[in-house]
């Protein structure tokens, strides 16, 4: 099998792109952005972003072994000196998509994509490490899913990878629809829509509008949308869409799940049936919110050709994913970290993780601000009262000026404290008693709710 290699036709391809030296150009088999993940032959981009400029690193990528640059027209006279083949363009990250949808054509790979308010991380995660008992998969690292983090995705895959599992990510109208035309998806699954980023699209609407545009993407390239047919918004809209496949809990899906149990300590036990298949799994994993991440990927794994048998196999590599819903069990007390990010919507299906777990009495939900949610924080915030079972069982320690506003609603049968610096809280952490109990630490990445799950970590040793 031929190695995937970068043409000088395919830098061509690249709008107003001026290529100087071309002859001494050879194809190469590794693009990069990053000088320190240079390899011999290397195509380098000078990207630029809001703390960094990649043109500050042109020498050490040469040095390094790049044999060719990519950088923007406007610098072409500081680097006069540079051995290497340069490419000069209007704007280098526009040059990275166009390159990353050049590689992207090259692969034989099947492109899975995954947009959603919540949970496109996890079902990332996990749809690829079951789809990788049959296949050579490739997945998004880490939460590289936006602009720049999805061309580096494609670029990373190779001629051995049959699966690509992307996750797609957005903060404003317009980038949903950029990474999907380099992405080109065969499939894509649009998880739910939530209330996050609503600082930048509005309404739910808006994110539904944004997010959607991966799917008219799909749809475009004769693909097939998975649906969560379970979310009112994405249900509304999915008569629109005819080549699809829906999943959910409720109603009449295609693909339908029922959690049929809970382990004492809170996992879920799942039943799927999809068409002729059915499985029920006991997951290694904490959260309902994983429960429908194991049917959106179940849903995807069926589809694609996966047995019963090889699904199973697939959900014994389940891992967390750092910072999401990533438990760890001490002497008389549990600690679930969950602080990657959060949403309304995943503050919700934390509370329904401390209902289902049985092996401690007590519960204590440690949170911290949610981030861009527009005009409507406060309420949004204020809110969470609702989904917080109004039980002596209960303590919601909270923090940051939006918490404030649940805390001030919460009914009088919870225990409740607010904090209004770091150091207090840090304080009172350090002398509360867990005993006999579920502790969830959330919030967003902002708040660095982290440092506190450390420093209840640091009581259980």
């Amino acid at each position: 099998m031929s190695k995937l290699k970068i043409t000088l036709e395919d830098l061509f391809n690249i709008p107003g792109a001026e290529i100087f030296n071309p002859d001494s150009f050879e194809p190469s088999e590794h693009v990069s952005a990053d000088s320190r993940d240079i390899k011999n032959g290397s195509i380098f981009f000078a990207l630029k972003g809001d703390k960094f400029d990649g043109h500050d690193f042109i020498h050490d990528a040469v040095n390094n072994g790049a044999k060719a640059i990519v950088i923007e027209k406007a610098s072409l006279e500081k680097f006069d000196d540079i051995e290497a083949v340069i490419v000069t363009v209007d704007d280098t990250t526009k040059a990275y998509g166009v390159i990353a949808a050049e590689w992207r054509n090259k692969l034989k790979a099947v492109i899975f994509a995954i947009s959603g308010s919540n949970g496109k991380t996890s079902t990332k995660d996990m749809l690829a490490d079951i789809l990788s008992v049959k296949f050579h998969t490739n997945k998004t690292l880490a939460n590289n899913n936006n602009h720049i983090g999805v061309p580096l995705s494609i670029l990373a895959a190779d001629d051995k990878c049959e699966v690509l599992v992307l996750e797609l990510g957005t903060n404003h109208f317009g980038e949903i629809e950029y990474i999907a035309k380099i992405a080109k998806p065969d499939y894509a699954m649009l998880t739910n829509i939530g209330d996050s980023h609503l600082e930048f699209l509005d309404s739910r609407e808006g994110v539904y509008k944004e997010k959607s545009a991966m799917l008219t993407e799909t749809i475009k390239h004769k693909g097939i949308c998975f649906l969560n047919n379970d979310d009112p918004l994405i249900k509304k809209y999915a008569g629109k869409i005819k080549n699809k496949i829906t999943f959910g809990f409720t109603g009449k899906p295609d693909a339908k799940g029922e959690i049929i149990g809970y382990t004492p300590d809170g996992r879920p036990i799942v039943n799927v049936k999809y068409k002729n298949h059915e499985i029920a799994v006991e997951l290694p994993l904490y959260g309902i919110a994983n429960a429908k991440n194991f049917l959106a990927s179940c849903a995807a794994a069926f589809k694609l050709g996966l047995s019963e048998e090889e699904i199973e196999k697939g959900v014994e590599k389940l891992k967390p994913t750092k910072g999401r819903m990533q438990v760890t069990s001490y002497k008389n007390f549990m600690l679930i970290d969950d602080t990657y990010n959060a949403s309304p919507a995943s503050v919700e299906s934390a509370v329904e993780t401390l209902e289902n777990i049985s092996k401690y009495e007590n519960k204590i939900l440690i949170l911290g601000d949610i981030f861009e949610l527009g005009r409507k924080g406060a309420k949004l915030h204020q809110d969470l009262y609702k989904i917080i079972p109004n039980k002596k069982s209960y303590s919601v320690f909270t923090i940051g000026e939006l918490m404030e506003n649940l805390n001030k609603k919460l009914k009088r049968n919870i225990t409740k404290k607010h904090f209004g610096t770091r150091e207090e809280f840090a304080e009172f952490l350090t002398g509360f008693n867990f005993s006999d109990s579920a502790v969830l630490v959330k919030g967003s990445r902002g708040m660095k709710m982290e440092e506190f799950v450390k420093l209840i970590a640091d009581r259980g040793e």
